[in-house]
């Protein structure tokens, strides 16, 4: 079976799994467990940020960013499209007690203009001002789009004028660092906290990373807590986020051509794609996408429908050449035919 329903699906590798076996290991509830402390150290270093915080998921980690950076009764501000609005199981609400306003925009990206124009600041009890805006890179509902750095200083300097805070969910963060050529922190020096999975396309079994300031940092670190993210001996986890940030991240690009490979190859075939394809993350239309579902995962393929007539496909580190090729023959033999 060629699993294309998302990069979490991937399994660590001999060398990673080698990796853990060995990990030193201490309370990090504590802050005595060594593997986690240099794979936060080794975060804030590639983000350029005062500290980094591990944590077990990536909704744990914006969640943390959102509610270390707000009130309750606030709002945050979001694509319509952010996964935090649309996957994260309305915790932004239910924990956080925050509002969210949305915000319009091509591929799951907002502009700075748009940004400038949806800012509440007031003295007014009546309103529920905005403290955060987020930004999600690469965007996973729009086809796994980027900000360039430019697009990001943009936005951030309009929010940063209004006194807003910036967060960047950068979930597939190096999948955007990879495509652009931009390093991580260039990115990350717009944004008063950064979020990145180790768990998608870096290949760890587990894990993300919250970057930040340190008083922002140690507010996270007390909610992380009270979230019940508090781990123990979790250098045995930390050490595959530091395998993958220390080898697996130029295998990224291979995702990417795998991906542009397929897409080429279907195109030519007559399947429609209804959103570009820059990097990992590939849709695709179809009359029916339920059915395609079942139809493609009979003949060998996984897949997952994001809507009616859409089909999500991911390439990641446990997909091979042949995989793709496989998947191809599939699609055009299963959606054409």
């Amino acid at each position: 079976m060629i699993d294309l329903r998302s990069d979490t699906v991937t399994r660590p590798g001999a060398g990673m799994r080698e990796a853990m076996a060995a990990a030193e290991v201490g309370d990090d509830v504590m802050g005595e467990d060594p593997t986690v402390n240099r794979l936060q150290d080794r975060a804030a270093a590639l983000l350029g940020k005062e500290r980094a915080l591990f944590v077990p998921s990536g909704t744990m980690a914006n969640l943390l960013a959102f509610v270390a950076q707000t009130r309750p009764g606030e709002s945050i501000l979001l694509h319509q499209d952010a996964h935090p609005f649309h996957y994260e199981g309305g915790n932004v609400a239910v924990v956080g007690g925050l509002l969210t306003r949305l915000l319009p925009g091509a591929q799951g990206r907002i502009s700075a203009e748009t940004l400038a124009g949806s800012v509440i600041r007031s003295n007014d009890h009546h309103l529920s001002n905005t403290t955060v805006v987020a930004l999600e890179n690469t965007t996973n509902r729009g086809g796994g789009a980027f900000y360039t750095e430019a697009a990001f200083a943009a936005i951030a300097g309009v929010a940063h004028e209004q006194g807003l805070r910036v967060h960047c969910d950068g979930a597939r963060l190096f999948n955007a660092v990879t495509a652009t050529g931009t390093p991580p922190d260039q990115y990350a020096r717009h944004c008063d906290t950064v979020s990145f999975c180790l768990s998608k396309g870096l290949g760890a079994p587990v894990g993300s990373i919250l970057a930040g300031d340190e008083a922002t940092l140690e507010e996270a670190h007390r909610y992380r807590k009270m979230l019940g993210g508090g781990m123990r001996q979790a250098g045995i986890l930390a050490a595959a986020g530091l395998y993958a940030l220390e080898h697996q991240v130029p295998d990224l690009a291979e995702d990417h051509r795998r991906a542009a490979w397929f897409r080429q190859t279907l195109a030519t075939q007559g399947l429609t794609f209804p959103l570009p394809s820059p990097t990992n993350i590939v849709y695709v239309e179809v009359a029916e996408a339920p059915k395609a579902v079942v139809a493609l995962a009979q003949a060998g393929v996984k897949v997952f429908a994001t809507g009616p007539k859409r089909l999500r496909v991911v390439f990641h580190r446990d997909i091979s050449d042949a995989d793709t090729e496989a998947a191809v023959e599939i699609f055009s033999r299963t959606l054409l035919s």
